[in-house]
């Protein structure tokens, strides 16, 4: 399978120095990345792109708040504008408690848009392509900021292909779970969401029950594991719960919202994966659908993450790591148990 990214410098521009969600990670995957692949540039999101996913008001407040004259005027020392109260404190340079802005941040959130819209594109053309972009997206909401994240990059890049093609899946492996991909998808047949995160962890949502509502039932299917699970409880969700229903839904494109911070290293993860694990992941992916996935970066804040990215890329030019897994835990496996019923898996049905 063919494979290839888009990264460039305009992410840097986006950055408050000693936020973990800042230019240095990014470099530090770009800094490591093998050779021979070849990497395009960013490519900028159109405004009507956008307003598929985001409601007008919002855009345009978030344009607001990341321009140089703000309500308040107020430029904090990284020269990040905007701000949030919180009781009767203004904070300047935060959307919210973790979520940053600066003048250049909504062009760059856009660039991230645009790299995830051109991923899928060249999925849908037969070759694998990695968005390895920033900010990150998986939390914003249609009319919200949250978790660093001010623009949905993956829903975005969704909701764009739903233009030419029937449906979509999102499989999210971000230790957290995505809350706005789901708000945003909760009512859709066309798109089926499918996470696995930490459960009773930020941000604090996609409970197993959490299923999707209308025309939507069942098209969103939200797997929570214990901190600390490892590959063998990952393996066990994939292969007995995410799986199938793929198979059962038959998505014209998959694209992943490729979070590495279940991670063991990763500062604020709290799993047990290692770099070696998402190759795992990644090929199980392929390997069950036979179609090349897109893949677009979200969290990940550990020293081992670029080797991760790496191993995913192994994966999808053919490379398969041949060590068993470990044996699911207990809990992951009475997890399995109640979301393949609850979900009907095994029992003939279909999801039309």
């Amino acid at each position: 399978m063919n494979r290839s990214l888009i990264t460039g410098p305009v992410f840097e521009f986006h950055n408050r120095p000693g936020h973990i969600e800042c230019s240095d990670r990014l470099r530090a995957i770009i800094a490591h990345l093998p050779e021979g692949i070849p990497v395009s540039a960013p490519v900028a999101a159109a405004e009507e792109d956008l307003s598929r996913v985001h409601l007008p008001g919002y855009l345009a407040w978030l344009h607001r708040q990341c321009s140089l004259h703000t309500a308040y005027d107020t430029v904090d020392e990284y020269g990040c504008t905007g701000g949030y109260f919180t009781g009767n404190t203004y904070v300047p340079g935060f959307l919210d408690a973790n979520t940053y802005v600066n003048p250049r941040s909504y062009e760059v959130a856009t660039y991230a848009a645009g790299s995830a819209i051109a991923a899928t594109e060249r999925a849908l053309d037969g070759e694998s392509c990695f968005a390895l972009v920033r900010p990150p997206g998986h939390h914003a909401a249609s009319g919200w900021a949250m978790g660093f994240c001010i623009i949905n990059n993956t829903a975005i890049a969704a909701a764009k292909a739903l233009t030419s093609v029937d449906r979509v899946a999102i499989v999210d492996w971000d230790v957290h779970h995505g809350n706005g991909t789901q708000e945003i998808f909760y009512g859709s047949n066309r798109v089926l969401y499918c996470s696995v995160h930490a459960e009773d962890f930020f941000p604090h949502s996609g409970a197993a029950t959490e299923t999707g509502t209308g025309a939507g039932t069942g098209y969103t299917i939200n797997a929570p594991l214990p901190q600390k699970s490892t590959i063998g409880d990952y393996v066990h969700v994939f292969s007995n719960v995410i799986l199938p229903v793929l198979e059962r839904v038959h998505p014209d494109l998959v694209i992943v919202s490729a979070g590495q911070d279940a991670l063991a290293d990763d500062p604020i993860g709290g799993m047990g994966l290692l770099p070696a694990d998402y190759g795992t992941l990644a090929g199980l992916l392929i390997d069950a659908l036979d179609l090349p996935p897109a893949f677009v970066l979200e969290g990940g804040y550990g020293p081992s993450q670029p080797a991760a990215i790496n191993a995913i890329l192994r994966a999808v030019s053919g490379k398969r790591s041949t060590a068993p897994a470990p044996e699911p835990s207990a809990g992951a496996r009475a997890r399995v148990q109640m979301l393949r019923k609850l979900h009907g898996i095994g029992e003939g049905t279909n999801m039309n």
